[in-house]
């Protein structure tokens, strides 16, 4: 298979998957639960025993006036020792509570967003579309976040077509290069298909999108674009040359410096079924958790890499690199037989379990693999071997600081030297591996990946000089017509990855674009960090403030 995942991930100990702020609120609410109990226990009590006691008329307004102040102390009291607790064992900062954001909190709390969960009724099992889900996202489009440096390239991927626009006769010329054409009036989908993609990578890639409408219905504006779910690139800028050959803009997985394609995120994070990898969310929380399991210095001190190596010859050979008798080149390569493992229900592929090296290796596949993900969030020190191939997350990264570069000249060479460097340099190379895993954690959250997806259509959308319509082939889909009628992984990874309820806030804000200036700066870093690598000349006390 040509993007085979081989690896795994992790997250760093401070992430948290219940926000500080919920779990301090229900601390709160717990306490004043308590408190009303325990005040109202011994308010009874003592009003009892002063009754049998005197027997007498002031008694009722004696017990008033204790019952306020024993209600006054003992909330006090409870209160005060809960909030403490609080703080120290979800570290809250106390300087930053105010009795604002106590009440912000005891609202966000208490807010509970209607669910549109997927509607497979009885009366619906062919998967009807219908008009239950909101039409319009209710927040400010104001946006107090920006975006991560990576969404730039949204603006250098559409660069050919910025001062043309795209015209349909653009669009059309893909049309026999792409697997379906997506088009979107008025908030909803339609598909058009053209040829049957390799397993379900459209089908994957249709639901993500529909995932996208549900998370803000009513802003992605209207559209038409063809999609290829192949591996190789498709639009070449060899074959659009002169000023009147504009390239057709087509959308796809990955890019590379020859061609025009633009990068879309691939179909696995809402799940590859065929190969049992469930959504990315599910997936990397799956990996963190295997990443725990062995501390990295005491992981193996070899490079590892497992997947097909049957579909390019890079992987053919990295296989050369393996261990033998008469050498060592300090990797550990295995390779996969899918259909084996297929029959094993994939227990000897599971990504969580394969975090038990210090070094990981990144191979492309037939071209970019979605297995670059898994690697990287595993906190092993991750090895590129020198990619041709680009997805729409990884150009920011940096050599050094987020992995270390591998020749395809002197592959196993340079992978030998990689882990001798690690091996002597433990807390570099550590941190190296740290760098990775938390780009990932950071940058690729399922929010911002919706956030890169939101962008860019919009940003596509403001080039079209033709208005959208809805042609003859195609067919309206939504979440129940796709996902009804499904048995088995791949209806069980659309539940799992559906969207069940509109953003609460707006998309992160988009970062301007690159300057020519400041990309030829960025683009000389990145190679002058490559430098140091190539000419073993890797500057330990500059990697120090890198990182």
């Amino acid at each position: 298979m040509a993007n085979s995942p081989g690896c795994h991930q992790s997250y760093s100990k401070e992430k948290r998957w219940v926000p500080t702020y919920a779990l301090f609120s229900l601390a709160f609410l717990l306490s004043f639960a308590a408190t009303n109990f325990i005040v109202n226990w011994v308010d009874f009590v003592t009003c009892r025993i002063l009754r049998l006691t005197f027997r007498t008329h002031l008694v009722h307004s004696g017990c008033e006036w204790f019952s306020i102040m024993t209600r006054w102390i003992f909330s006090s009291i409870i209160i005060l020792v809960v909030f403490v607790a609080s703080t120290f064992f979800l570290e809250i900062d106390l300087s930053r509570i105010t009795s604002t954001t106590l009440l912000k909190t005891i609202i966000v709390l208490n807010k509970q967003q209607q669910q549109f969960l997927l509607n497979c009724t009885d009366g619906n099992l062919a998967g009807t579309c219908s008009s239950y889900y909101p039409i319009k996202s209710e927040f400010d489009d104001d946006s107090s976040t920006t975006c991560p440096e990576y969404f730039r390239w949204i603006h250098e991927d559409l660069k050919p077509w910025k001062s043309t626009g795209i015209t349909r006769d653009m669009v059309e010329r893909g049309k026999n290069i792409s697997h379906f054409r997506l088009v979107i009036v008025n908030g909803k989908a339609y598909i058009e298909k053209h040829s049957k993609s390799y397993q379900t990578r459209d089908v994957f890639t249709i639901w993500g999108i529909l995932q996208l409408l549900r998370l803000y219905p009513g802003k992605i504006p209207d559209l038409e674009l063809m999609f290829q779910c192949g591996d190789k690139t498709v639009v070449f800028k060899k074959d659009f040359k002169g000023p009147q050959m504009t390239a057709p803009p087509v959308f796809h997985y990955c890019g590379e410096e020859n061609s025009y394609d633009i990068v879309f995120p691939d179909w696995t994070f809402w799940g590859w079924a065929e190969l049992h990898i469930r959504p990315w969310e599910t997936t990397l929380h799956n990996i963190q958790e295997g990443n725990q399991k062995i501390k990295w210095k005491d992981r193996i001190p070899y490079a590892f890499w497992k997947g097909n190596p049957a579909v390019s010859n890079i992987r053919k050979a990295l296989g050369k690199c393996n261990a033998t008798e008469n050498h060592d080149w300090n990797a550990r390569i295995y390779g996969i037989q899918w259909m084996q493992e297929r029959a094993n229900n994939f227990e000897n592929s599971k990504l969580e379990n394969q975090c038990t090296f210090r070094y990981k290796i990144y191979a492309e596949g037939a071209t970019w693999s979605v297995s670059e993900k898994y690697i990287i969030a595993c906190d092993s020190m991750t090895m590129f071997i020198e990619p041709r191939y680009y997805d729409f997350f990884t150009r920011n990264m940096l050599p050094l600081r987020h992995y270390w570069p591998i020749s395809t000249k002197n592959m196993c060479e340079d992978i030998k030297y990689a882990v001798d460097w690690g091996n002597s340099n433990l807390d570099n190379a550590q941190a190296i591996g740290n760098e990775g895993t938390n780009y990932i954690l950071e940058n690729l959250k399922m929010k911002l990946v919706y956030d890169y997806m939101f962008h860019l259509l919009n940003e596509y959308a403001k080039l079209l000089k033709f208005k959208p319509t809805i042609s003859a082939e195609a067919v309206e889909i939504c979440s129940e017509s796709m996902a009804c009628s499904l048995r088995g992984a791949r209806k069980h990874f659309m539940v799992e990855s559906m969207v069940t309820s509109p953003s609460d806030t707006p998309p992160c804000s988009m970062p301007p674009p690159y300057t020519p200036e400041t990309l030829k700066e960025f683009l000389q870093k990145k190679e002058n960090l490559m430098k140091q690598v190539k000419t073993r000349m890797v500057n330990n006390t500059s990697m120090l403030t890198m990182l």
